[in-house]
C-alpha cells in the first residue's frame, strides 16, 4: 500500500495525498448507517480531469480499489470506504465551467454545490430544478451519482431528467463524452441516463451538463391541516383528480407535526393529525393555489385562505424533518416508493408494523409521486431495559420495505442503493435483471475496482 501513496504522489502532488489518520476517518464514511468500518489507505483530492485520470490509472495499475466521493451527504452508504481502498474526493472540481441563459443549460464540474449552482442560474431568471434537502452542502457530482430527487420531483422530476450530457473517466483512465448539449437526441444507447444513478460504479464522473429550468415568478403556497392521515392522503388523489400539477407536494404525519413542535416551539399538533404541503409556481400559480385551496377544503382539510410567510416557512420545516441523527442505532428510515394511490394502505400497514414491534413511528412524504420517509424509533432509555428494542428496529425495517415492494414500490425512490440496501435489491430485481447489471459492470470495469459492493 505504500507503494500505491507513492504513486498517487507522483501523480497529483503530495499536498493532494492525505493519509493522516483523521482525515481518512472523516472521509471514511457518508451519512449512511455503517456496516462495516474500514480506514482508507488514502485520501486523494485532484483539481483537475487530467489529475482523476492520473488517480484512476495508479489505482488501476495496482488493482486497489477506488471510492469517488462528493460531500458525503448521501445516506445509503455510497461513499463508505471499502477494505483497503483510496477515497477519491471530487470536492476540489468546483467550477461552473459554462452557463448558457440562451440555451438554458450550465456545464459543470462535480464538486459544485447544488444551491452554488442556483444562485447563479437565478441572475438569468433560471433554476437547477433538482433540489434535495440538502441541496445547500450537496454536489452535483452525487446529486448524478445517487440520482437524486427532492421536493421539487412533483413537477420537475429527479436529477436524470436534468442531465443532458456527462464527461466520464472510465475504469482504464480513459475519457469519454456522452449525450449531447441539445434537449433532445436519441442517437444510440442511452449511456448518459446509465451512468446517472450508477453510484461511481461504472466510471467517475468529471463533467455534467444540465437543463435549467425557469425561475418562477410566483411562487404559491398551500398549508392544509387534516384530522387523520387517511384523509390527507385522499387530498392528494384528489388534487391529482383535478389536474392541476403543483411543483410541491408534501404529507407529514402527527409524529413528525409533534416532532416539530419540540423543536421548534409551534403548535402544528394542535391545528391538526396530518398536514398537506402544496406549492405552485409559474405565472398560473395564483389559480392554480386556488383551485387546490378549493378541492383540499372540499376533502376536508383546514386550508390557509391565503398566501402566508408561515406555509413557506413550513416547507423549508419539512425538507429538514426526517432528522439529522435518523439512521443512529436507535432510529431507522427508508424512502420506500409506492403508487400514490397506495399511500393510505402502506401507511396503515406502517402503523400496524409500529404497533406489533412495539416501536415508534413518523411519516413524512414527497407525496406527488409517493415516495415515503418512514422512521422508526425508540426511545434510548428503552434499549436499557430492553435488550430486544434494536432487533425489532431491524425487523421492522425489512418488513416495512417487503410491504412497499408487495404494494408494486421500490426500495429506493431517491437516495439510491449504495451499500445499506443490498440486503433488499434481491427482493425487487429477479436474478436474470441483476445478472445483467453484473454483466454491464464487468464490461465497464473488468477489474471491479469501482466502488465495489455499492449500487448492485
Amino acid at each position: 500500500m505504500e507503494s500505491v501513496v507513492e504513486e498517487l504522489v507522483a501523480a497529483v502532488g503530495a499536498a493532494k495525498v492525505d493519509t493522516a489518520e483523521g482525515t481518512l476517518r472523516r472521509y471514511a464514511v457518508d451519512q449512511a448507517p455503517i456496516i462495516d468500518f474500514h480506514l482508507p489507505v488514502a485520501v486523494v483530492f485532484p483539481a483537475s480531469v487530467p489529475e482523476v485520470q492520473a488517480v484512476v490509472r495508479a489505482c488501476a495499475a495496482a488493482n486497489v480499489a477506488l471510492v469517488p466521493r462528493g460531500a458525503g451527504t448521501g445516506v445509503s452508504g455510497g461513499a463508505h470506504a471499502t477494505r483497503g481502498c483510496v477515497v477519491l474526493s471530487l470536492e476540489r472540481l468546483d467550477r461552473i465551467l459554462d452557463l448558457s441563459p440562451d440555451d438554458e443549460t450550465a456545464t459543470v464540474e462535480p464538486g459544485v454545490i447544488n444551491a452554488v449552482l442556483n444562485e447563479a442560474a437565478a441572475t438569468h431568471g433560471l433554476m437547477y430544478a433538482p433540489d434535495p434537502a440538502s441541496y445547500r452542502s450537496s454536489t452535483i457530482g452525487g446529486n448524478v451519482a445517487t440520482n437524486a430527487g427532492g421536493l421539487r420531483c412533483a413537477k420537475y422530476g429527479v436529477t436524470r431528467d436534468s442531465v443532458l450530457a456527462l464527461d466520464v473517466v472510465l475504469a482504464d483512465g480513459s475519457l469519454i463524452h456522452t449525450g449531447h448539449q441539445t434537449f433532445k437526441g436519441v442517437a444510440g444507447y442511452d449511456l448518459t441516463g446509465l451512468f446517472v444513478g450508477s453510484e461511481g460504479t461504472l466510471g467517475i464522473v468529471v463533467g455534467i451538463t444540465v437543463r435549467l429550468k425557469y425561475l418562477p415568478q410566483e411562487v404559491h403556497t398551500v398549508a392544509a391541516f387534516y384530522p387523520d392521515f387517511k384523509r390527507a392522503a385522499a387530498g392528494v388523489l384528489a388534487v391529482g383528480r383535478a389536474r392541476v400539477q403543483p411543483a410541491i407536494m408534501e404529507l407529514l404525519d402527527g409524529g413528525t407535526l409533534a416532532q416539530l413542535d419540540e423543536i421548534h416551539g409551534s403548535d402544528l399538533s394542535a391545528r391538526g393529525s396530518s398536514l398537506l404541503l402544496v406549492q405552485t409556481d409559474g405565472f398560473g400559480a395564483a389559480a392554480e393555489a386556488a383551485r387546490i385551496r378549493q378541492v383540499l377544503q372540499d376533502s376536508g382539510a383546514v386550508v390557509t385562505t391565503e398566501e402566508s410567510a408561515e406555509a413557506q416557512r413550513l416547507v423549508e420545516l419539512r425538507r429538514h424533518s426526517r432528522g439529522a441523527e435518523v439512521d443512529d442505532q436507535y432510529q431507522v428510515g427508508e424512502d420506500v416508493a409506492v403508487p400514490r394511490s397506495r399511500l393510505v394502505d402502506y401507511v396503515a400497514a406502517l402503523e400496524a408494523m409500529a404497533g406489533e414491534h412495539r416501536v415508534h413511528l413518523k411519516v413524512v412524504a414527497h407525496a406527488g409521486d409517493g415516495n415515503l420517509h418512514p422512521t422508526f424509533w425508540v426511545d434510548r432509555e428503552e434499549t436499557g431495559v430492553d435488550a430486544g428494542a434494536l432487533a425489532r428496529l431491524e425487523r421492522v425495517l425489512d418488513e416495512s420495505v417487503t410491504a412497499a415492494l408487495a404494494m408494486g414500490g421500490t426500495i429506493t425512490g431517491e437516495h439510491g442503493v449504495g451499500q445499506y440496501k443490498l440486503r433488499w435489491l434481491g427482493q425487487e430485481q429477479a436474478e436474470p435483471v441483476r445478472e445483467l447489471q453484473h454483466r454491464i459492470k464487468a464490461l465497464f470495469d473488468p477489474a471491479g475496482i469501482l466502488n465495489p459492493g455499492k449500487a448492485i
